[in-house]
């Protein structure tokens, strides 16, 4: 299971009523945040999940909505006592603007740790934490290559066409492969052995290796969630979100006459939104990053209902759950 609060879903400026964004995805008690506007940490203490367990912060881009709020939740998870290292992730440019903004939160009880412009990163969850599950690597265009594809949580990115370098996050949550008892007995392994191979990918027992595949059924599907805000719809983004169980997506306009402000600002409308997630074969779209000059987005869902029928308007502090499906 797998539960995502939309803390904030605006754009632009926080207004009395909508924060700025920031989504928070709660994985066995652990946390990824993605983005951190103004009004993030009011929004927290309100769901009520915590501080201390946010892991990992995945910032898109770097305009103020979508990171200022970052230095305040530092120093508030910092006063959470957390000690472990922190992972911060982003696109071009973000160790050097996550530096300066730490000016006001220099004394941290815990590291952070910056993977800036990745590709791919995998990372293990347990009740300790998300960390990254292998050593990185970068190549020569300043890409970080993972060195294994194994982990509980994989992240994919995609540069996104923004007015500044910005990403899109793809999370696929895996799910743990059944025991097999009858695989574990036609390789022989011996009972001893068959907890630890849940759990261990290979085990050397009296002198002899055995692997996790002698004792567990095929791979099962995971859930996926994507997320792609600030953007005008791009050809790979569909590929890109491509059967997601939820995809959570700006809607800066609603009303289809705001197109020239959507092409200008290089965003998107309610039905650029709902066709992107109709071509991606996603099970639920759900609009964030309204406008402030769109006090009521319910009078445009419409124009997204009418290309992608499961759209749901989002709102700040809104709770979505999704469990895993055979």
């Amino acid at each position: 299971m797998v539960e995502v609060c939309l803390l904030g879903t605006g754009g632009g400026m926080p207004m009395p009523f909508r924060y700025l964004s920031a989504t928070l995805i709660n994985f066995k008690g652990r946390k990824v945040l993605i983005d951190c506007g103004e009004g993030t940490q009011v929004s927290m203490k309100m769901v009520g999940w915590g501080f201390k367990t946010v892991d990992v912060i995945c910032i898109t881009h770097i305009h103020g909505d979508h990171i200022v709020g970052l230095p305040g939740l530092l120093s508030t998870i910092g006063n959470s006592g957390r000690t472990n290292p922190l992972t911060i992730i982003g696109p071009e440019g973000i160790t050097e603007v996550v530096n300066g903004l730490r000016v006001i939160a220099k004394f941290l009880p815990y590291d952070i740790n910056i993977i800036e412009n990745p590709e791919i990163v995998n990372f293990n969850v347990n009740k300790n934490g998300i960390y990254v599950n292998m050593e990185v690597l970068r190549n020569k265009q300043g890409k970080i290559v993972e060195l294994d594809n194994k982990g509980h949580l994989v992240l994919n990115t995609l540069e996104l066409e923004h007015s500044t370098n910005c990403l899109g996050y793809s999370f696929y949550f895996k799910r743990d492969r059944k025991f097999n008892v009858e695989s574990a007995l036609q390789n022989a392994v011996p009972k001893v052995l068959w907890s630890k191979l849940q759990k261990s990918d290979r085990v050397v027992f009296e002198e002899k290796e055995y692997t996790s595949d002698m004792v567990l059924g095929d791979e099962r599907r995971g859930i996926k969630i994507t997320l792609v805000t600030d953007s005008r719809p791009t050809s790979i983004i569909s590929s890109f979100i491509k059967h997601s169980d939820l995809f959570i997506c700006e809607g800066t306009y609603g009303d289809d006459a705001d197109i020239e402000k959507a092409i200008k600002n290089k965003h998107m409308t309610f039905r650029e939104a709902a066709t992107v997630a109709k071509t991606g074969e996603v099970k639920e779209l759900l609009l964030t990053h309204f406008s402030p000059a769109m006090a009521q987005p319910n009078e445009f869902i419409g124009n997204a209902k009418n290309e992608f029928c499961n759209t749901t308007l989002g709102e700040d502090r809104m709770i979505k759950t999704l469990c895993y499906t055979d």
